[in-house]
């Protein structure tokens, strides 16, 4: 068995959604591929795939040597490239994981430019709100909000989010604005179960900064940051969210910020890839182009404590 050639026909058959469709895509018969894809499996000991009349599903062992077959035959690409003197090329697929709302509002975007400027990339983006370990599910580089743990990702920060309170104003003129994080009591919440745990919103004390934890009932709790933002806009509540996915409706005012001065510490925004991956024209590429463009993107989005209000 040639045992690149049966990781490529089974990554093949993935990406095509069956053996037929894969054989088709390698110019080879149905019963070949199949039977490269079943010696694969007899040679890990494993089953990789299920097959079903509709088509094949990942095995949970299939999940994890998926990854590993594509990062393999990423490096072996690379190799060839760089032996035949094409390390200046930027070809090949890259692999982009980012927070789903981020990842929507501003890496998609970016992909989108960058796949116009490199017209012999293809380009996977993955919208993931779960830490993603890069180097063992093949990914070339991701985007993180949270301070970075030590490992040996390379890091380039890009900005800084912060979490906020806002609400309509229409809201406001009806309700009144709280003046302290106390006075969350007298007010209705929408609450967002991405960023907070849906009845504690925490807030920094004073000039302290220590982390106060309130209590509030909210009477509508969602799993998606762009919900919790269209009910506060509404005028149905206050949502607590991060700052760069009500951006666009605070600069349109259809929300205003409000406690900005107990805004607990900001979480820094960080573009991070494996020492390896950097070595390809296409990553390097990628993160030219996102870097400033991130950073500026950012910059436009969260205010400093002078501006909010």
């Amino acid at each position: 068995m040639d045992r690149l050639d049966a990781m490529n026909a089974f990554v093949v058959t993935v990406e095509a959604g069956g053996l037929s469709a894969a054989a088709r895509k390698l110019g080879r018969s149905a019963a070949a591929v199949t039977r490269t894809v079943a010696a694969l499996e007899q040679h890990l000991g494993v089953v990789l795939l299920r097959r079903t009349t509709r088509g094949v599903s990942l095995t949970e062992a299939g999940e994890r040597y998926l990854a590993a077959c594509r990062r393999v035959l990423a490096d072996i690409a690379e190799a060839e490239q760089l032996a035949a003197g094409a390390r200046s090329a930027v070809r090949g697929t890259l692999t982009v994981t980012a927070p789903s709302t981020f990842g929507a509002l501003h890496v998609r975007p970016l992909l989108n430019a960058y796949l116009a400027a490199h017209p012999e990339v293809t380009a996977r983006l993955q919208l993931l709100d779960r830490v993603v370990n890069l180097v063992d599910e093949g990914i070339d580089v991701g985007v993180r909000i949270a301070h970075l743990p030590d490992s040996s990702l390379l890091s380039t920060r890009v900005g800084e989010v912060h979490r906020i309170v806002c609400a309509s104003p229409d809201y406001c003129v009806r309700r009144g604005r709280p003046k302290a994080p106390q006075d969350l009591a007298e007010h209705t919440c929408v609450s967002f179960s991405g960023t907070t745990p849906t009845d504690t919103w925490t807030f920094a004390t004073g000039r302290s900064g220590r982390p106060r934890h309130v209590k509030v009932r909210p009477v509508l709790t969602v799993n998606s940051a762009l919900a919790a933002i269209g009910s506060a806009v509404d005028g149905h509540g206050l949502t607590c969210v991060l700052s760069y996915q009500a951006a666009g409706d605070l600069e349109a005012g259809r929300l205003v910020r409000l406690l900005p001065e107990y805004e607990p510490e900001s979480l820094p925004v960080h573009v991070v890839y494996p020492p390896a991956s950097v070595a390809t024209a296409r990553v390097r590429a990628f993160i030219d182009l996102a870097v400033p463009r991130l950073r500026a993107a950012l910059a436009r989005s969260t205010a400093g404590p002078s501006d909010r209000g």
